[in-house]
């Protein structure tokens, strides 16, 4: 099995999210698996898991590198979610976490993906 084949398989798993809690699995928002992108608010938290009352792992800053693997959408909080790595600037520290999607957006100005409403 060659090497991007493996990442394909990884990037699968790593985008099926379990269906309960509120959070759902988010229909063709597979992350690139080698984007590079920097943090566009001034600060952003990274949570442990993607909710807004999560414990926070970190902070990332305006122009810190980020690296990220995968989206969530939170049903409950009506919120997507990017999780990845982000290497600090100023101290070069990396953080990984959830960070809210229009803070760490590998698209730049592009708007979170649409999800379909329930039946």
């Amino acid at each position: 099995m060659t090497g991007l084949n493996r990442r394909r398989i990884a990037a699968g798993v790593l985008g099926l999210v379990v269906a309960g809690g509120g959070l759902t699995a988010a229909p063709s928002v597979q992350a690139y698996d080698t984007a590079t992108m920097k943090v566009s608010c001034s600060a952003v938290k990274f949570h442990k898991k993607p909710s807004k009352s999560s414990t926070v792992v970190g902070i990332g800053y305006k122009r810190d590198r980020a690296r990220v693997d995968q989206f969530v959408y939170k049903a409950k909080e009506r919120t997507w979610y990017s999780r990845g790595t982000v290497t600090r600037r100023s101290d070069g520290k990396r953080v990984r976490g959830h960070a809210i999607y229009r803070c760490v957006n590998p698209y730049g100005a592009t708007p979170p993906p649409a999800y379909p409403k329930r039946p």
